[in-house]
């Protein structure tokens, strides 16, 4: 869980005051069919309730799975911020549901991407060590 995942965030809303709400963006650190993992300042206890919209930012367009709902399950502390574990719920992950079908091409590109990185970067090294 060193580094976040490439080019996906999390976005939710945190309630500010009596009738205010910010725009939280998160780094998403894993993801699988039944929840992630998301770095953030904002403070949540285990047992708390997140809507989350997961934005995967693409050279043409962004894949959006929007309103899936977690449940926050572990909180770990990292310097000044924190690393908490979210259950996705409401929604089966092998179901047609447009969230589960978004996340479930999301999770698609992602492992595509990661991928392309560790054979460029496993690659790239011995091709190195040729020329030196």
């Amino acid at each position: 869980m060193n580094e976040a995942l490439p080019d996906l965030v999390a976005h939710f809303r945190v309630r500010q005051g009596l009738f205010r709400k910010e725009l939280v963006e998160a780094s998403v650190y894993e993801l699988d069919g039944y929840g992630c993992v998301m770095k953030t300042d904002k403070v949540f206890n285990p047992g708390d309730t997140l809507v989350l919209d997961l934005v995967m930012d693409m050279p043409f367009e962004e894949i959006r799975a929007e309103g899936l709902s977690g449940l926050v399950t572990e909180r770990r502390k990292h310097c000044s911020n924190y690393f908490y574990s979210v259950d996705f719920v409401e929604f089966d992950s092998k179901g047609n549901s447009s969230p589960a079908e978004k996340l479930r091409r999301i999770r698609e590109v992602l492992s595509k991407k990661q991928s392309l990185k560790s054979r460029r970067s496993s690659g790239s090294i011995p091709g190195f060590r040729q020329m030196a």
